[in-house]
């Protein structure tokens, strides 16, 4: 199913008053301030370190940057909210005066560390839970009226490889986003961006399910992240490993832009943009 189908996707998001039109899809350049993410090349827990990630993700034509200061990975460690936010905050502070341009997303389930990092300069809320891991966060998101990414995974990143079972795995994270969208919009919240989680609770084959059936999720008419880099499902499937898996992920970034994908969220900024630009140029032949 194409972009232009008769489905007319929400194309435009309000990130602190710039509007990001993603009638083009855009790249999110993943930066983990954590020492324990599962691709060593992202930790950056270092200020200075991220700064230079930030710079050279810009440069290479990231329309926006993710920070994250709690591992998801499965079995990750869990930390303190205290912790989370001493990562972050920093982080956030010294991008914003360096690249006040720049669009950052926060990659957090927990209200509070959402909270202090939109006071911080930061735009857009990436919540691998969903709001379900914090019962104030979908109001925390009305509040500071800023973009939400809406991500499914069932149970926390310490016991979602026990809870990957599924009937029908593409209608019940469809009957998720229904319903908890449905929640965000009565709440006030407008600018939802649905990602099904690829990896979070979910098998290889429950994952290459959801990638084949994302043009489904567009009947939402809301934009859809697509978050595949260098993860389990891709270097699993070819026996090697997440250092290996960057050709695997441009391949799978370019089905998911072919189904209609409108954020492609990435280590890899440079191959990332160079699909989207030969996607592009396919379609318009």
């Amino acid at each position: 199913m194409a972009k232009d189908t008769v489905f007319h996707k929400k194309a435009t998001i309000n990130a602190g008053g710039r509007l990001i039109n993603l009638s083009t899809p855009k790249v999110m350049g993943i930066i983990n301030l954590t020492p324990d993410s599962f691709f060593a090349d992202s930790r950056k827990p270092a200020v200075a370190d991220a700064l230079q990630q930030a710079g050279q993700m810009l440069a290479d034509g990231a329309a926006m940057l993710d920070l994250g200061a709690y591992s998801s990975r499965p079995g990750a460690t869990d930390i303190t909210v205290q912790e989370e936010t001493d990562r972050l905050l920093p982080v956030v502070e010294a991008i914003v005066q360096k690249y006040p341009d720049a669009i950052l997303s926060i990659d957090t389930f927990r209200a509070p560390v959402a909270e202090a990092a939109v006071k911080a300069g930061a735009h857009i809320i990436n919540d691998i839970g969903g709001g379900q891991l914090d019962p104030d966060m979908f109001a925390t998101v009305a509040r500071l009226k800023v973009p939400y990414i809406l991500m499914h995974m069932k149970g926390t990143p310490q016991t979602m490889v026990q809870q990957a079972h599924y009937e029908d795995v593409f209608r019940e994270v469809l009957d998720y986003f229904i319903t908890l969208y449905e929640q965000l919009r009565q709440l006030g919240v407008h600018d939802v961006i649905l990602d099904p989680g690829f990896g979070f609770a979910k098998t290889a084959e429950h994952s290459y399910t959801l990638l084949n059936r994302l043009d489904g999720f567009n009947m939402l008419e809301l934009p859809i992240l697509a978050g595949v880099s260098r993860k389990r499902m891709i270097y699993g499937t070819l026996g090697n490993t997440a250092a290996e898996a960057l050709n695997g992920t441009t391949i799978l970034n370019t089905i998911a832009l072919i189904k209609g994908a409108d954020i492609l969220r990435v280590h890899d900024v440079k191959p990332a943009v160079e699909a989207v630009k030969l996607w592009q140029a396919t379609t318009a032949a």
